[in-house]
This record gives structure tokens, sequence and C-alpha cells, in this order.
């Protein structure tokens, strides 16, 4: 029982809020919370730890970037550039202090031991979607892979406990607040409630089919995306993408999106693209 359904029935006291939860529990529209059972809890510790990894990594680049960076050493921001910072460390001709050297390989070896942790439980993770019924016909929405689509199957509470897809969304906290008043509609920000890595996760598989297909160079401007795009910062647009309130049809595809993959795992099926209009 999540607290926003509670505060409503609380007395003014905080010190009854057993009273309150009693109160709240008794009434028929209460929603509940569901038990995840320890195979679920076992299924998930996998994205858990690999999180964790990649936090690590972080850390061990950033301070290798920056210590190197003081002798001179300029390497651009991300972990697509970690080679180049370990080709710095371990070149024989590098004009580094010598003192320096043996702490640096310090954090190579932790850098590289990271690398081959985390690629290991990608491995994992993707041989998990092939298994996984559900994974794979999630897999066929565009912008999920085998990291979200296992995801999904195994974070995300069962189908059936959403009424509809609007109500999934608004679990992964993708639908906006409301602020609305006086029969007027104010929209403000997600409400980034719910599942925190299932949302990151969508928005970023939006965002992917948006650099791989629908950039703002090619997004015409008749399409929903032009349109939102001509108008919205794009980060907005990745959420409204993750989020999909339409169906957003450009050209022969749609954007993947929390109520498309909910139906999908309601109602099963695979993803099929919406015929073009003429």
């Amino acid at each position: 029982m999540v607290r926003g359904t509670v505060a409503p029935v609380a007395p003014r006291k905080p010190t009854n809020d057993a009273e309150a939860i009693c109160e709240a529990a008794l009434r028929p529209t209460m929603r509940f919370v569901p038990v995840k059972s320890e195979e679920t809890q076992g299924a998930a510790m996998v994205f858990r730890v690999r999180e964790l990894l990649i936090w690590q990594r972080t850390q061990a680049i950033n301070a290798l970037r920056g210590h190197l960076a003081e002798f001179g050493e300029i390497v651009p921001q991300g972990a697509a550039n970690a080679s180049k910072l370990i080709a710095l460390v371990e070149d024989p001709e590098c004009t580094l202090p010598a003192d320096a050297i043996p702490t640096l390989k310090v954090l190579v070896a932790a850098l590289t031991q990271l690398e081959e942790e985390i690629t290991k439980l990608d491995a994992e993770i993707t041989r998990r979607a092939k298994e996984n019924e559900v994974a794979r016909r999630l897999m066929t929405v565009p912008g999920i892979g085998p990291l979200i689509a296992t995801a999904l199957a195994t974070l995300a509470p069962p189908p059936d406990t959403f009424r509809r897809a609007r109500d999934f969304a608004a679990w992964l906290g993708l639908v906006p607040r409301q602020h609305s008043t006086g029969g007027k509609q104010r929209l403000g920000a997600t409400t980034k409630m719910g599942e925190r890595s299932l949302r990151r996760l969508l928005i970023i598989g939006a965002n992917s089919v948006i650099i791989k297909r629908h950039t703002h160079a090619s997004a015409k401007p008749g399409t929903w995306l032009g349109g939102m795009l001509s108008r919205k910062p794009p980060m907005l647009v990745r959420v409204a993408l993750a989020n999909n309130e339409p169906l957003c049809a450009i050209g022969s595809s749609t954007m993947a999106s929390a109520r498309i993959v909910w139906a999908l795992m309601a109602r099963g099926g695979v993803y099929q693209s919406p015929v073009a209009a003429a």
C-alpha cells in the first residue's frame, strides 16, 4: 500500500498511522502492491548487480580520466573512451611520471575486471531473454532489446494487476502529474513513481529509436514525432515516446511504449507495425 493512498484518510495526529492504514485497507477501491516471490527477487538480482558494476565502472573511468588530465593527457568523457585511457597508461613510451604508473595500473586492472563482469552479466541476460517466452515477444517492439525485455518480464508486476495500459504507464511514472483545475487541463512533469530501472530503460529504448530511425532531420513535419520535435525539447519527446499516449505511427513503424508492452504482456501476441496511411 503506497503512502499516497493512505494520506487522504489519515488523522491529523501522525501517531495514528496504524489507524489510517486500517481505514484505507477496508475501502473497496484500495489497490495493493503485489508481493514478489523469492524466485522473482532472485531473477531480478542480475539487474541490481549490473547497475552496481556500471556505477563502479563510471567511478573508475572518472578517476582515471581525472588523474591523467593532471598530467596533460585529455580524453573525452564516456565509457566508449575507456580503451583510450587504458592505452595511455599501458603505453611503454608514455610521458607519465614513473611513480604514478603503478597506481594508475591499479585503476586500469579494476576497470578491466569490471568490463569483463558486465560483459558476463549481459550474456546471462541475453540467454534469459531467449529462453523467456514473454521476453521474446517483447523484443518484437522497436527499441526493446534483450536487456529491456528481460527486465520487463522480471521486474514488472503481473499484467492483470492493472486494469488498462495507462495504469501500467502511471505505475512506471511516465504520465504527467495533474495540476488541472476549473475545467482547465494543466499537466506538469512526470510523476517518476514506480520502478525507476524500468522507466529509465524504456526512455533509453525510445531514445534509441529516435536516433536510429527518426532523427530531428529525417522526421517528417506532418508526423506526430516531427511536430513534437519542432515544438518540444528532445528529452520531453523521449519520455512521450516511452509513455506513448497515441500510437505514434511514423512511416511504417510505431514507437516502443509502456502501453504497447502492457498489451503484449496481457493479451499475448507479438508487435505488428501498423500499415502506413496512403
